[in-house]
């Protein structure tokens, strides 16, 4: 496991890579909490998980100022156990989940943020919508469907692989997208890139990144 010191200067390297206006979402799936407190003693408020046990367990060991993102994949029957907390969630990849979120949120009588989270990559395991049925969704938000919920924009990732240009046409696929949804009501988050990619996400439009191996070093 890596130590705080080799932490902090990875995390130190990363916000001096990373321009301002661009936010860090620091991964911490399958670190221990021990790693996060470090990263959050270093100023780090936001940091995004992909499983909601692990968040749910997290959430409870940890300062309550912290904005978690749920980035990974989520089953409509997990949205009840992280709707009174989760700042963000930013893998919505279908109308049903969003309609979920949006009872979940009333439940808990609060607006939850949300990503739409669009499959770009030519790779077949990733989740994500289709550009179409993005488009579909937004139309309804638009037209007040779920009202407890705000988009804030939209998430994607691109296929693993070392050609740069593939990543750099999908990043700039979804670039596209979000800036033509942005003329309709203006959207504020275009999360996209992570610790082998953020850089070309970032030269492609990105916002925000999600950087987690980078940073902790590699998983357990």
């Amino acid at each position: 496991m890596n130590s705080n010191t080799n932490i902090e200067k990875n995390f130190q390297e990363i916000q001096r890579t990373i321009p301002e206006n661009v936010e860090l979402v620091v991964v911490s799936k399958t670190h221990p909490v021990e790693s996060i407190a470090a990263v959050y003693n270093f100023g780090q408020r936001v940091f995004g998980e992909n499983r909601v046990q692990e968040l749910v367990e997290k959430q409870n060991l940890l300062p309550k100022d912290i904005q978690w993102h749920l980035i990974g994949h989520l089953q409509t029957n997990k949205v009840k156990y992280i709707a009174p907390f989760v700042d963000t969630i930013q893998s919505v990849d279908s109308q049903k989940l969003l309609e979920e979120i949006d009872q979940q949120a009333l439940k808990n009588n609060r607006k939850i943020k949300v990503l739409l989270q669009v499959k770009i990559a030519e790779e077949e395991t990733k989740f994500g919508l289709e550009i179409h049925e993005t488009k579909e969704i937004f139309q309804n938000y638009l037209q007040g469907k779920f009202p407890n919920v705000e988009i804030a924009g939209l998430m994607g990732m691109a296929t693993f692989s070392e050609d740069d240009n593939q990543v750099r046409k999908e990043f700039t696929v979804l670039r596209q997208l979000f800036e033509k949804l942005s003329v309709q009501r203006s959207l504020k988050t275009l999360s996209m890139g992570m610790s082998g990619d953020f850089e070309i996400a970032i030269e492609c439009g990105a916002n925000s990144v999600r950087i987690g191996s980078a940073i902790f070093g590699s998983r357990n």
